[in-house]
């Protein structure tokens, strides 16, 4: 086996990316890229009935979104269907495989009759050791010949040693009467010519891995570390489903969950690092390992997922959020930034991204730059304007004319008109909070000021000083 850690995602197209999906992924993209090694993408599409492209278009976007990039070409698992029956071929020839002439009907028949009998229904074909001179000319199968006695040992980075006798195992079929692989023997075939020295998949792939084993084995294969992870549940305790949430990736791209903080929740879904729940990509990749991965499922919690995205957007550099929030704006079919309100959403993510924990929240608080005059404010924020308090606006309006364009500046000036009133600045914040963004839940009347620029800001306290009514 090769001495550089090889790891792979081998999801089937039929559908969108499961969130599920996602964390093996991602697990896998951590282990290899902490370790120098490669991560490998495959397709297994050998289901042409249920395999589409568009299914195959939505992985790909998804690992994209969530930035985990995989090494050298996506692998067709369909298009190798050739090799696979070539493995199956030499087995046998070397006699490790059989040909089965059984058909369905008199499987069942056996079952039938073993489960009268209370034995085991195991199908046991009465051609694993028939003459090849006695072989009919009809269709077969190409089964494997599985030891009969003993044990097979799945030696599991997460679930310990896990031995299954050999006489639970039947002679699995390698080849179907058609000649096409199934998807057993495809997996460890493509596995093997991959280079894969880490298997890291569900452990609802734990009693395929005696099996696999089996072809491992027969052809003097290197088998690979397994690791098989526990599934993620709902809140409930029961495994995860449409009615705990969104399963798609592409559904928490849509909703607003940046993919820096959506890495670390999932890294965090199964696999700890003593107590740490915020961690960047970089020490993710140190910290990764497979004894860290727990025996028990994962609970899928929405807030804790929503407090890390808080705090990876807290972190992001600005212009880096801007253009995640461009991508979340194209995914959702938004309207995208014109260049105005991009450069003023750069100059006032410093404000923007404090305390919010998704793109939506984010937008909402930047609602004052994406509205244009004339701004109708929303009810709430309308009752502010009355008389009194267009009437102190008129007057605020001339004195920041003058001011220097500078935090203290504004607030000293705003605060002295407050002031002169007898009033608290709180009194004036609420007017000001619906001139400016027509809002009466807004980021600080001085942040917003400042990103708006004095000729905007004065346009805006003018005309709320102006408007009729209040």
């Amino acid at each position: 086996m090769s001495d550089q850690v090889v790891t792979r995602f081998a999801p089937s197209p039929t559908g969108f990316l499961h969130i599920g999906g996602a964390r093996t992924a991602l697990f896998n993209w951590l282990y290899a890229r902490g370790r120098g090694g490669r991560f490998l993408l495959r397709i297994e599409d050998t289901d042409r009935e249920r395999s589409t492209p568009e299914a195959t278009q939505a992985i790909l976007q998804g690992m994209a979104w969530l930035g985990l990039d995989h090494d050298g070409e996506v692998i067709s698992q369909f298009e190798r269907a050739d090799r696979h029956a070539e493995v199956a071929h030499q087995l046998l020839a070397e006699g490790k495989a059989y040909k089965c002439f059984s058909t369905q009907h008199e499987i069942a028949a056996f079952r039938e009759a073993a489960k009268a009998e209370g034995k085991s229904t195991l199908f046991r074909s009465p051609w694993r050791d028939a003459d090849p001179a006695t072989h009919p000319d009809a269709p077969f199968v190409v089964r494997i010949k599985a030891p009969n006695d003993g044990a097979t040992v799945i030696r599991d980075e997460v679930q310990g040693d896990v031995t299954v006798r050999n006489d639970q195992l039947d002679d699995m079929v390698l080849l179907r009467s058609d000649g096409t692989p199934v998807y057993m023997l495809a997996v460890v075939v493509d596995d093997h010519d991959m280079g894969v020295t880490h298997v890291i998949r569900g452990d609802d792939h734990l009693n395929n891995a005696a099996r696999q084993m089996l072809i491992y084995t027969a052809m003097g294969w290197d088998v690979p570390v397994w690791a098989h992870i526990p599934l993620i549940h709902g809140p409930d305790g029961k495994k995860l489903s449409k009615r705990h949430g969104a399963l798609g990736v592409d559904e928490y791209q849509r909703m607003g969950y940046p993919a820096a903080g959506m890495r670390n929740y999932l890294a965090r879904l199964g696999w700890s690092h003593g107590d740490d729940e915020f961690f960047t990509d970089a020490q993710a990749q140190d910290w990764f390992d497979l004894d860290g991965i727990g025996k028990s499922p994962a609970r899928f919690d929405f807030k804790k997922l929503e407090n890390l995205c808080g705090q990876h957007m807290a972190a992001t550099e600005d212009a880096a959020l801007l253009q995640e929030l461009q991508m979340y704006l194209a995914a959702t079919g938004a309207a995208p930034l014109t260049t105005d309100q991009a450069a003023m959403m750069l100059e006032g993510m410093y404000c923007l991204k404090e305390r919010a924990k998704t793109f939506p929240e984010l937008l909402e608080k930047a609602q004052f730059i994406l509205t244009s005059r004339p701004i109708d404010p929303e009810p709430k924020a309308a009752k502010s304007l009355d008389a009194v308090s267009r009437g102190i606006l008129r007057e605020l309006t001339p004195q920041l004319q003058n001011a220097s364009w500078t935090r203290d500046e504004v607030e000293g000036v705003a605060s002295g008109v407050a002031e002169a009133h007898g009033i608290g600045f709180g009194k004036l914040a609420g007017p000001l909070r619906a001139a400016l963004a027509g809002r009466a839940v807004t980021p600080s009347v001085f942040d917003m000021m400042l990103v708006l620029g004095r000729e905007e800001t004065l346009a805006r306290i003018d005309e709320a000083a102006t408007k009729e009514g209040g």
